[in-house]
């Protein structure tokens, strides 16, 4: 399941803090390489001297063959060929560059590489099979990679974390699936800013058990759900409408639009 950029966009309200930003600034957060990208050109203009200087270091590290490859992508905006084009680099459409759901490159500011998932475990003792374990033991860094590269129980446990750039990371994962987004949208323990972006991305919403979910979501927003309950189909409308564990004002509107309904018959 494609996901949208939503780390991009993260990055781009100038909603990450200095740790976050230094983080992606040094390659260590690694989403897909269209982000990636954009993240490091956003950070080249940085306020923090160190971030904009670790941008800089991490663009130098990409293999300009690599870059050529990806510049000859479809997905590359007109800004990013300029940007590259200034620096000598032009689009190779013969280059072999990243995969669809693959990052340029990882850098490790410390010069090992990143631990993944199963190192992490693996080095601390953590049981392979509990993942709540294993999360509870991560630093950021690792954190953020669970986020993007992890297991679904992973991406289940951190869509709740209590960092929004976490939350952000899951919902930006390549490997998130259309079956996660219904079951995150019927968690009543997400942040209502984490349901609020679920309920804005229009391919999404297109699947009907991720409206129904958030429509019978106590901590989606109400305007939100009022606008899903014309989607609704008359089982569920229903069932909202004695849902005791919803506002009061959606229970209402739901039984009206019941009453409605049946008068038009």
């Amino acid at each position: 399941m494609s996901s949208p950029n939503l780390l991009l966009d993260f990055f781009k309200r100038g909603e990450a803090d200095r740790e976050t930003r230094l983080q992606a600034a040094q390659g260590v957060l690694a989403p897909r390489a269209q982000e990636q990208v954009e993240i490091l050109l956003l950070l080249l203009n940085d306020a923090d001297g160190d971030i904009k200087k670790a941008a800089e270091e991490t663009l130098q590290q990409i293999p300009h063959s690599r870059l050529a490859g990806y510049l000859a992508g479809p997905e590359v905006s007109d800004r990013v060929i300029t940007f590259f084009a200034g620096r000598g680099i032009l689009p190779d459409p013969t280059a072999a560059g990243p995969a669809d759901e693959e990052s340029l490159t990882v850098a490790d500011p410390e010069s090992a590489e990143v631990p993944s998932v199963e190192q992490v475990a693996s080095e601390k003792g953590a049981p392979r099979e509990s993942a709540a374990q294993q999360i509870a033991m991560m630093r950021f860094p690792e954190r953020l990679q669970a986020a993007v590269k992890g297991t679904r129980e992973m991406r289940s446990l951190l869509i709740r974390d209590s960092n929004k750039t976490i939350s952000a990371a899951v919902l930006s994962s390549p490997k998130l699936t259309a079956s996660e987004i219904e079951a995150f949208a019927r968690m009543a323990n997400l942040p209502e800013e984490t349901l609020r972006i679920i309920g804005a991305n229009r391919r999404w919403t297109r699947n009907y058990q991720v409206i129904v979910g958030l429509t019978k979501n106590p901590k989606t927003p109400l305007a939100m759900s009022l606008n899903f309950l014309s989607r609704l189909h008359d089982r569920d409308l229903q069932m909202l409408s004695i849902d005791r564990n919803v506002p009061d004002p959606l229970r209402v509107a739901a039984r009206k639009k019941i009453v409605a309904s049946a008068s038009r018959r």
